[in-house]
C-alpha cells in the first residue's frame, strides 16, 4: 500500500474502461477510495468491482447536470473529495476538410466540455491543501498529425483548461497537474486509429506504430497523483518533446507531406466512427442554467 495515496478520496471519470478503469483499479490496490464514472454500464460495474466494489455512477460528461450529479454523489459518499481524474474522451480520424463535421463536434463535447464540466464541478470539493486535480490530454496537444485535427484541437483545450486551474486554485493550496500520454495500449487506440488511411498513414512513418503498454501509462498516473505533479508523461520520452514542440511538428510537416493527398482520398471514402459511441443528448443540454 502507498503511504501517499492511502486514505486518498478519488473521482475518475470515463472509468468503464481503458486509462480510467485501470487507474481506479490501481489506486484501489495504493489504499484510495475511489468513485467511478462512465457511460457505458456493464463494464462500468465490472471496472468497479474490481476496484474494492467502488461506487459506479453512470454519467455522461457531455451533460453538464449528470458531471455536478456524478461530482455530488462522489463526494457524498467519499465524505469529501481529495482528488479528480477528468479522464473520459474519444477518438476519431478526420479530415478537416471533407470530414463528417459531427465527428468534431462530439470529440470536442466529450474530450473539452467534458473535462470543463468535471474540473467546474470537482473544483470548489478539491480547494484544500490536499487537493489534486489531473487532467489527462495527450501528446496531441502538443504534436499535430493529420487526421487528428478535432482529438488534438480538444487535447489542446484540455491543458490549456489545467493551466488556467492551476493558477486559480493555487490560494486554496490544491494543484493540478496535465498528463501527456503518446499511443498507449486501449482500446481507444485500437477502435479509434486502426483504419484504413491511419494504415496508410503509418508508412510515412516507415510502417510501424509504437505503442506502449497500457500500464507504463497507470504507473505515471500513480506517480504523478502521489506527488501531486504539474506534468505526468507517458512514456518518458514524451517530457523531452514537449520542450521542443514546435521543431517536432515540423518534423511531422516534412514527414507526412509527400503521402497526405492519398491518406486524406482514404479517409474521405471510411466511415469512422468515434472510438466509444456516444449516447443521445437533447440538443439543448449544453444550454442549461
Amino acid at each position: 500500500m502507498s503511504v501517499q495515496l492511502a486514505g486518498r478520496r478519488v473521482l475518475v471519470t470515463g472509468a468503464a474502461r481503458g486509462i480510467g478503469a485501470a487507474t481506479a483499479k490501481r489506486l484501489h490496490a495504493r489504499g484510495a477510495h475511489v468513485v467511478l464514472a462512465g457511460i457505458e454500464p456493464d463494464p462500468l460495474a465490472q471496472a468497479a468491482a474490481e476496484s474494492g466494489d467502488a461506487l459506479a455512477v453512470p454519467c455522461d460528461v457531455r451533460d453538464r447536470e449528470q458531471v455536478e450529479a456524478a461530482v455530488e454523489a462522489a463526494a457524498e459518499h467519499l465524505g469529501g473529495l481529495d482528488v479528480v481524474v477528468a479522464n473520459a474522451g474519444v477518438a476519431a480520424q478526420l479530415p478537416l476538410v471533407g470530414g463528417d463535421p459531427t465527428v468534431f463536434e462530439r470529440t470536442v463535447e466529450v474530450n473539452l466540455l467534458g473535462v470543463y464540466y468535471t474540473l467546474r464541478a470537482a473544483g470548489p470539493h478539491i480547494a484544500h491543501e490536499r487537493g489534486y486535480a489531473l487532467a489527462i490530454s495527450s501528446l496531441a496537444a502538443a504534436l499535430h498529425p493529420p487526421l487528428l485535427g478535432a482529438y488534438c484541437a480538444s487535447k489542446a483545450g484540455v491543458e490549456a483548461l489545467a493551466d488556467v486551474l492551476r493558477i486559480e486554485l493555487n490560494p486554496a493550496g490544491a494543484r493540478v497537474g496535465v498528463a501527456y500520454f503518446a499511443e498507449l495500449d486501449t482500446d481507444m487506440v485500437r477502435r479509434g486509429f486502426a483504419t484504413a488511411a491511419a494504415r496508410r498513414l503509418s508508412e510515412t512513418r516507415g510502417g510501424s506504430r509504437s505503442v506502449a503498454p497500457l500500464e507504463t501509462g497507470i504507473d505515471a498516473i500513480e506517480r504523478g497523483i502521489a506527488r501531486r505533479s504539474r506534468r505526468v508523461v507517458a512514456p518518458r520520452w514524451v517530457g523531452a518533446v514537449l520542450p521542443i514542440r514546435m521543431l517536432a511538428q515540423r518534423a511531422i510537416d516534412l514527414a507526412t507531406r509527400s503521402q497526405i493527398q492519398s491518406v486524406l482520398e482514404i479517409a474521405r471514402a471510411e466511415d469512422a466512427p468515434l472510438s466509444t459511441p456516444q449516447p443521445l443528448v437533447s440538443p439543448e443540454h449544453h444550454a442549461r442554467p
